[in-house]
């Protein structure tokens, strides 16, 4: 085992890559019936290795896709019209429709990749307060017994998923299409094809993605998932509650990684503190006075400078004293 990892080492996998591998392994060993190999001097290749890229500048930090902000949504739903190629005819009606939905809907529901490729159109059914999505099979239920998803109506037009649904179902009963897959390829002759695969929902989140101009935020299809869970924590819903709708086990570390991600600004312990005196609470007035902002502070002549464009050098200058 220690050799095995060392030779995935050498071949410059990250660690957390090696100890999949690893658990992989185990994995297999018990569901056979056999007794786990020990592990235990691969786990200390793994971290050896570990702190050897640590060592040369390495970052081992887990790769995740970035969560997009419904302001990002709203930029790639409106980019979905843009053509495909500079100069190009318009996007017919059907792929437009059907880009649209996918984004909004795999954000409302906080869906894994595999679960909008798996997703069949008797699978979704429309109340009165939005739509019922079952999710027939998902990571955390492998047994298939399903989970059933609630997605209300939104207020915006275009980020609507009820809206959006309606549309993209109108168009494939137009064409008689009424079983079978929710999204599927659609040819350039306009013909609709069979279920999209995973890659082609990758190719679709890339390509709207590099023609809303987000190419560098680092958005891929794990990024509505992402994305939907750290909006509705914005938006004050429970962690648990989060965690249950988008099919996380309660006290699943990912979803409480997104709430750090925000809690590390939101809540920051220095938010409050007298560290920074550029804040909304802290300054009545301020000017521009030889390149340098003055801050003026309610009832003192006590003023904090720092340097127009440089926010970050922040000094105090003379202690004054009361008007």
């Amino acid at each position: 085992m220690a050799e095995f990892i060392s030779a995935m080492a050498d071949q410059e996998y990250a660690p957390a890559t090696l100890g999949r591998m690893l658990a992989a392994i185990c994995s297999i060993h018990r569901l056979g019936g056999q007794q786990s190999p020990e592990d235990t001097a691969a786990r200390a290749v793994i971290k050896s290795y570990r702190n050897e890229r640590a060592a040369a500048g390495i970052s081992n930090a887990s790769r995740r896709a970035a969560a997009l902000s419904m302001r990002q949504l709203r930029e790639l739903v409106a980019a979905c019209e843009i053509p495909t190629k500079p100069g190009g005819p318009p996007r017919r009606q059907m792929p437009v429709a059907r880009d649209r939905l996918l984004l909004v809907l795999g954000w409302a529901m906080m869906a894994r990749r595999g679960e909008l490729h798996a997703l069949d159109l008797g699978d979704v059914t429309e109340v009165e307060n939005g739509l019922e999505v079952m999710v027939r099979r998902s990571k955390t239920d492998q047994s298939a017994h399903g989970h059933l998803v609630a997605i209300p109506y939104g207020r915006d037009p275009l980020t609507c998923p009820v809206r959006l649904w309606r549309t993209w179902t109108n168009l494939l009963a137009a064409k008689e299409i009424t079983p079978g897959a929710v999204f599927r390829r659609i040819h350039l002759s306009g013909r609709v094809g069979d279920r999209l695969s995973d890659q082609g929902i990758s190719n679709i989140v890339r390509d709207i993605t590099e023609r809303a101009g987000l190419g560098e935020a680092g958005i891929r299809p794990h990024s509505l998932r992402a994305g939907g869970a750290t909006g509705a924590y914005l938006g004050g819903a429970d962690p648990i509650l989060i965690g249950r709708h988008g099919r996380w086990r309660d006290g699943s570390r990912t979803v409480l990684g997104y709430i750090r991600d925000i809690d590390r600004w939101t809540h920051n312990p220095m938010n409050n503190t007298g560290h920074s005196l550029l804040t909304a609470q802290s300054r009545s007035r301020c000017n521009t006075r030889h390149g340098r902002l003055r801050l003026i502070m309610p009832g003192r002549r006590h003023v904090g400078v720092c340097f127009v464009g440089d926010s970050d050098r922040v000094a105090q200058e003379g202690g004054g004293s009361r008007d």
